[in-house]
């Protein structure tokens, strides 16, 4: 039995916390740490927390914001000082079935593969998929089009498949591989570093990363951000999702450092303005679209 280290990071996730540790306390595969970085949540997630009497449950309470990849790289580094074999980096907006750490390690060992990822279905919309693979495409500046988004769940994906990347809210990795790639970038703050990390990965060609269907896996999206409000299909982003992902969005296209990249931040700026306008994601103000051209530039600048 491997020793995995399960890296969470918390802000104000009092309202999903308890049964995402549910999950967690009640896995088969019990040769576990899991490490908690909480970013100076006001809510009482601490409170609730302190209620858990396991010596498996390591908390780091931050005394300001550090961001998600900050956050989720405290966590690797620990746990990787405390001699974990295995790191999964996961949401506590999620909930899972008992037996998801044993089926993933399972698997890097019989896929004989560096990473492995879980179908992740949306919640409460349980019958939608959320993530069923992504392949990049070079000619799109490697972006993180999710298969079988918003597809109702029909066993059309239900095969285990070599991947490019998948979403941190759920990904088993082994501690090679952060020898090897390093570790997230900071600057993301939030959203995009687990496509820099992946494409990085990508570009090494090292490792390898296989997509397993077999696990109930369900992630309430946006469940610690709030990044929009509504349903899995008609919602509204919020500016901060608006102010993070079309920042870094540019972020990680300049850092691809290519002509084809360059063309894909320009397209990028025409696209984002007619989103803007039709897609019926965003709230239709100046104070809105002002914020997307602000952020566009201060991705060219970091």
């Amino acid at each position: 039995m491997k020793k995995i280290g399960l890296v969470t990071i918390t802000y104000n996730s009092a309202k999903v916390i308890t049964p995402f540790m549910d999950c967690v306390l009640r896995q088969t595969h019990t040769d576990f740490i899991l490490y908690i970085i909480d970013n100076i949540s006001s809510d009482n997630t601490l409170e609730l927390l302190s209620k858990y009497k396991d010596d498996r449950i390591v908390i780091i309470a931050n005394t300001q914001n550090v961001g998600v990849a900050a956050g989720n790289n405290q966590g690797i580094v620990r746990a990787m000082a405390d001699g974990c074999d295995e790191i999964l980096i996961i949401n506590n907006d999620v909930e899972f079935e008992y037996t998801l750490l044993e089926k993933l390690s399972r698997q890097l060992e019989e896929l004989n593969c560096s990473l492995v990822a879980p179908k992740m279905m949306y919640h409460p919309e349980t019958h939608l998929i959320w993530w069923a693979g992504t392949k990049f495409n070079p000619k799109e500046g490697c972006m993180t089009h999710h298969i079988g988004i918003q597809e109702e769940d029909k066993g059309q994906y239900d095969h285990i498949e070599k991947m490019d990347y998948a979403p941190t809210c759920c990904v088993l990795l082994k501690r090679e591989v952060i020898d090897d790639i390093g570790l997230m970038d900071e600057k993301y703050f939030a959203y995009y570093d687990d496509t820099d990390f992946f494409y990085r990965i990508f570009k090494q060609g090292k490792h390898v990363l296989f997509y397993y269907p077999f696990v109930q896996f369900y992630h309430k999206v946006g469940g610690l951000s709030n990044m929009k409000k509504g349903n899995a299909k008609k919602f509204k982003f919020n500016n901060f999702y608006v102010h993070l992902i079309t920042r870094n969005h540019v972020y990680y296209l300049r850092k691809q450092k290519s002509l084809r990249a360059w063309w894909n931040i320009i397209y990028f700026f025409f696209r984002m303005n007619l989103r803007f306008i039709f897609s019926g994601k965003y709230h239709l103000n100046f104070a809105t679209f002002r914020l997307l051209q602000t952020s566009f530039w201060e991705g060219l600048k970091m």
